[in-house]
């Protein structure tokens, strides 16, 4: 558990009840190990209530989180299926998360993100500091700014971008309470992204948000983080772009730029057999279920793809020197 665990309790309930339609990007700090290495594991769309395999991808993650001696756990969204929470005691939470990622390895703090099913629901439940008293491992904002020493990970609610999910051209009703107007509320977002990583002096800059930008399973590209987000990444060169919503594990590198586009979307239920092909330039995919494990040094980061069993199918690695680093 991170040690200054209570002090971000304590703003989260700040937030919670003093919050507005601002996306103000808050801080967070997460101390990396003595000798300033890191690991992680990463993993979305999971929240089943252990169905589709959900409490077997949890099993594993929870044997490589203890091999690794992780630091902490990012969910990249779609935390609670199929319409979010609908409240602070809804006991999906428990069903779905604290009873489920009951390892030894997995008993780190958790960071996550909100992904479209959550929208669906009471969201200001997840975001509630209330469900910190019955799991205190749980972290969810809209936004927000981890910095872990030797990288800074930012984490951006993607949801509010699809325009589809306002125009409830799928059925279902959203959540946009804090959020509305949707343009202000995109433009200060982006406003405070562009300003956190020209101001980041961490070797590694990786995004975290629920919504694909480039994907070659159901979802596919989503076209508004194209437009408005990837440009940022790229003018402040961001290694990675970490996601969920399409439910594979995949790897996608940017031909014009040193973005890696990662997808962990295979928490629980996967979309078998659903490949769509575009002319991006495609690294690795597995149409399964699965997770990611992360290891970061100041100059190295290795991140590996695992299946359900634990079997690492894909392993990226990244290197490069930082003469300036403070």
């Amino acid at each position: 558990m991170a040690p200054s665990f209570v002090a971000l309790s304590l703003f989260i309930l700040q937030s919670f009840l003093f919050s507005s339609s601002s996306s103000e990007l808050h801080r967070f700090d997460h101390p990396a190990k003595k000798d300033g290495s890191l690991s992680l594991l990463v993993v979305g769309d999971w929240g089943r209530k252990g169905l589709y395999n959900q409490s077997q991808v949890a099993e594993k993650m929870g044997e490589i989180g203890k091999e690794l001696d992780i630091d902490f756990v990012i969910s990249t969204g779609d935390n609670f299926y199929e319409n979010g929470l609908t409240g602070v005691d809804d006991t999906a939470f428990e069903e779905s998360f604290a009873n489920i990622f009951t390892a030894e390895g997995l008993q780190k703090q958790w960071y996550a993100v909100l992904g479209n099913h959550d929208y669906r629901g009471d969201v200001l439940s997840q975001l509630s500091p209330i469900l910190q008293t019955i799991d205190s491992r749980w972290l969810c904002l809209r936004s927000f700014i981890l910095h872990a020493e030797i990288a800074d990970f930012i984490f951006v609610d993607t949801t509010p971008f699809v325009v589809k999910y306002w125009t409830q051209s799928e059925g279902h009703l959203y959540d946009w309470r804090e959020v509305s107007p949707r343009e202000q509320y995109i433009d200060n977002l982006l406003k405070e992204l562009n300003e956190a990583l020209i101001e980041s002096r961490a070797p590694w800059k990786f995004v975290v948000g629920h919504h694909t930008m480039r994907s070659v399973s159901e979802h596919g590209d989503t076209e508004e983080l194209l437009e408005n987000l990837l440009p940022i990444l790229k003018e402040n060169g961001v290694d990675l772009y970490i996601n969920g919503h399409d439910h594979c594990l995949q790897h996608i590198s940017s031909r014009d730029s040193s973005l890696h586009y990662l997808t962990s979307g295979g928490g629980s239920k996967a979309w078998r057999g659903i490949y769509i092909p575009n002319d991006d330039k495609l690294q690795f995919f597995y149409d399964g279920q699965g997770f990611l494990s992360m290891q970061l040094t100041k100059t190295s980061v290795t991140t590996v793809f695992n299946d359900a069993f634990g079997q690492a199918l894909h392993e990226l690695s990244l290197t490069k020197q930082f003469l300036n680093y403070l």
